[in-house]
């Protein structure tokens, strides 16, 4: 089995407990995701089965969309309000165009300090893990890039939406955003609206995939909806299996190489113009 299933992850179950439901049902070992989201948090979980696992760096997007809440008055060890309190505020009043006025001020490129719950690692290890043991390690911020973010509404937390990279931890966000505001803040809930260029509405609950029932997206469709392809002519496919060089009709840095319906590499462009195999997909 090969494709892309897009599963509405559901509360309370990691990332990689998903992965092993999505591989027991599918009876394969070659199973992963594109990127992982918090155990509490639901939506677009992006899970790659077998030959889609090798296409993994070319399926992954460059950003992401969630809907966010913020408790403000509350700090914890986590960032989020399943972890121990460590600092409690005052209540504060804050008119809606004061929180839209700090949400833009995060537009655009920043350093962030990712969490000590986060899956980076450090000397091997994970931060999540030493986080386990009650240490806490020096790590070094990051840049992120908050490409859209909006106010969706202000009641006894904050909800709003935001498009963000790669990397971005959204818990750290609605740390500084509180911090900004002039309090403290923890993030409340969490919701991954689109993922890869995927979307919500596109997943299916993982208790239809658990009970056999795949809907699955081709790796074809996956890697044309973020690159360009180029079909392959018969004479070029043996050349493609065995890593040669290819003289492409393109300008574009990277392209996937097809044939039919089958994406057989990722290329990429040389200085000389001639393309060089990224990785083989056939």
């Amino acid at each position: 089995m090969d494709g892309i299933c897009l599963i509405n992850k559901p509360a309370g179950m990691t990332s990689f407990d998903v992965v092993y439901q999505v591989r027991k049902a599918a009876g394969i070992k070659s199973v992963g995701h594109t990127g992982t989201l918090d155990p509490q948090a639901t939506g677009v979980l992006v899970v790659l089965l077998g030959r889609a696992c090798k296409a993994l760096p070319y399926l992954s997007g460059k950003t992401k969309e969630y809907i966010a809440e913020l408790t403000l008055g509350t700090k914890t060890d986590t960032g989020d309000i399943w972890g121990k309190p460590l600092e409690t505020r005052p209540e504060i009043k804050l008119e809606p165009g004061q929180i839209k006025a700090v949400l833009n001020s995060f537009l655009g490129v920043s350093m962030q300090l990712p969490p000590m719950v986060s899956a980076i690692k450090k000397d091997g290890r994970k931060l999540y893990e030493y986080a386990r043991e009650g240490v806490e390690v020096e790590r070094e911020k990051r840049p992120v890039e908050i490409i859209e973010i909006e106010l969706l509404q202000v009641a006894a937390s904050i909800r709003f939406r935001v498009v963000c990279s790669n990397g971005t931890y959204v818990r750290t966000l609605c740390e500084d955003i509180a911090e900004k505001l002039g309090t403290v803040g923890t993030m409340s809930s969490l919701i991954r609206t689109r993922a890869c260029g995927y979307t919500l509405d596109q997943c299916q609950p993982l208790d239809e995939v658990k009970q056999g029932h795949f809907q699955l997206v081709s790796i074809y469709d996956g890697i044309a909806s973020q690159y360009p392809l180029i079909e392959a002519t018969p004479a070029q496919i043996p050349d493609i299996k065995n890593g040669k060089r290819l003289c492409l009709d393109s300008m574009e840095p990277v392209v996937g190489v097809v044939s039919g319906n089958q994406v057989l590499a990722m290329m990429e462009r040389q200085e000389d113009g001639i393309y060089r195999c990224l990785r083989g997909l056939w």
